[in-house]
């Protein structure tokens, strides 16, 4: 398919998957930490941002995960295996890329897929359904009410742990996308069945953010159950899309550096 990306930097290459409603300007904010030491790639998944639509389909996550799998074959050099991090959705696509053995390391900030029950996983859905009614409702006065810092910030702190570091213009984008984009049902229905590791073992780090109100932290416990090598934080005062919160922790765990002892592993 036609995926729009950037790319950036120089050193491995590293993949950054961003979340359903989403683009790849999320990760704008951890750019300037990785770039002098990795070669970065952002994609717009099919669907979003600038890129091509997805094709109809009942396997909505299949199709994704092939796509993004051959995009990330097609822009890493010979010879190279990728990184692979994402957030959200593309967590999941990317732990499930690191189940395949397609990749050398995955890092997955809240991702989907593991859900305590159906009830957490509706609950999930009815959160995003919700705040997309709410944008919809505002029609052609939506970027007016975003203007208003006491209507924005409450209607961010479901995705984001510090709502007002997100600059007023990206706030105004994603709350278009959500009231617009196509695909978003069709992965809210989809099943996010766990990714099952039939490889060998491929380094993986799941963060999860305290504050995060659309994946709570909860379901954090369930990662070892399908990557028992994982190693999993969770990071205090952090929202679902953590890029914004505080980018050098984020960049850190990007990086595979090393943690203050604010993160903790659940058991």
């Amino acid at each position: 398919m036609d995926l729009r990306y950037d790319v950036a930097g120089v050193g491995p290459t590293l993949v950054l998957v961003h979340g359903v409603t989403d683009r790849r300007q999320t990760w704008t904010p951890v750019l300037e930490q990785l770039t002098p030491s990795r070669r970065v790639v952002t994609v717009d998944l099919p669907g979003h941002g600038e890129s091509a639509r997805l094709a109809d389909g009942d396997d909505v996550l299949g199709q994704l995960l092939e796509e993004l799998s051959g995009f990330v074959r097609s822009v890493t050099p010979a010879g190279e295996r990728p990184h692979i991090a994402g957030n959200s959705l593309g967590g999941w696509l990317a732990l499930a890329m690191a189940a395949r053995g397609e990749v050398a390391s995955a890092t997955a900030l809240s991702p989907a897929g593991f859900y305590v029950n159906h009830a957490d996983k509706r609950r999930a859905a009815l959160t995003f359904r919700t705040f997309r009614g709410l944008v919809q409702v505002m029609g052609p006065q939506m970027p007016k009410v975003m203007s208003l810092k006491g209507l924005r910030y409450p209607s961010l702190a479901a995705f984001y742990g510090h709502p007002s570091r997100v600059p007023y213009e990206n706030a105004v984008i994603n709350a278009n996308s959500l009231a617009t984009n196509a695909l978003m049902d069709r992965v809210m229905e989809a099943t996010f069945d766990r990714p099952c590791a039939s490889v060998p073992v491929v380094p993986v780090t799941v963060a999860w953010g305290r504050r995060d109100m659309i994946l709570p932290v909860y379901q954090a416990r369930r990662v070892r159950r399908v990557f028992p090598q994982a190693r999993v934080m969770v990071l205090p005062g952090i929202g679902h899309v953590p890029m914004t919160d505080d980018p050098d922790l984020i960049s850190m765990i990007l990086l595979g550096g090393s943690f203050a002892p604010t993160q903790i592993s659940p058991g």
